[in-house]
């Protein structure tokens, strides 16, 4: 398999990353396109909360939009639970806006903003998907899946807020997966953006033949962080990124 032979130590280049963006014209909002107040819901991925988007938070509102956290302090919960609190977090944006809402979604923050957008395509503009193994939420590095694993076993256990080992086949994420399986709607962009030197992610998971396909170069964590990612988010928003007929 391809992506064991990407030494998970390159995702260091994340730090480097977010420097580089400092640097960078886009982040003060040069030469991209400029939104008009829209809402942008930021799902961030496994192990990480609504601060890991931070900075991508503070330059969607510097370049026209509205940015929305999602409420999660730690993306650990049953995928069931979780997409429940945030279709409600969903409806709530898009009322107090006026309009259906755009999703940005990292890594495990994609694979929920897939489900959402063919559960609620009413409230979903587009979802945009950061490395989000969509096609097999699986397909991630061992060390990851060594972590999911765990975190299950503790949930079975019975410690509030995780995923358990029901999650994997069982009915409280039955929902979920048909959903990632489903006919993406039609009217709803959908971008799905990935690296192939991804250290945590198999690229070719992140591939959904639905989607519109943008490859940039940056490792999996940087990509909250990553000016290239900057821009092609700035473009899908722009663009609204109808999604492809599946075949």
């Amino acid at each position: 398999m391809e992506l064991l032979q990407i030494p998970i130590w390159l995702e260091g280049r994340a730090a480097l990353e977010r420097t580089a963006l400092m640097r960078d014209p886009v982040i003060r909002g040069e030469a991209v396109p400029r939104g008009d107040g829209a809402p942008v819901m930021l799902i961030a991925g496994f192990l990480a909360g609504d601060a890991s988007l931070g900075p991508m938070a503070a330059w969607l509102s510097r370049i026209g939009y509205r940015p929305c956290r999602a409420g999660i302090r730690v993306n650990v919960d049953c995928s069931g639970r979780a997409s429940a609190r945030l279709e409600s977090e969903l409806e709530r944006r898009a009322e107090k806006h006026g309009r259906p809402v755009t999703i940005v979604g990292q890594s495990r923050g994609g694979t929920m903003a897939r489900a959402l957008a063919v559960r609620r395509p009413d409230l979903v503009k587009a979802i945009i998907c950061l490395g989000s193994p969509i096609r097999d939420q699986l397909a991630v590095h061992p060390w990851v899946r060594m972590q999911i694993v765990t975190l299950g076993l503790l949930g079975t256990l019975g410690v509030p807020g995780l995923l358990s080992r029901e999650c994997a086949g069982g009915e409280c994420c039955g929902e979920v997966r048909r959903e990632l399986e489903a006919p993406f709607p039609a009217d709803v962009g959908f971008t799905s953006i990935y690296s192939r030197s991804d250290g945590i992610v198999d690229w070719r998971s992140c591939l959904d033949p639905a989607a519109h396909h943008v490859e940039i170069e940056s490792s999996h964590i940087g990509m909250a962080v990553n000016a290239e990612v900057f821009r092609a988010v700035a473009s899908a928003l722009a663009e609204g990124s109808p999604a492809v007929a599946a075949a």
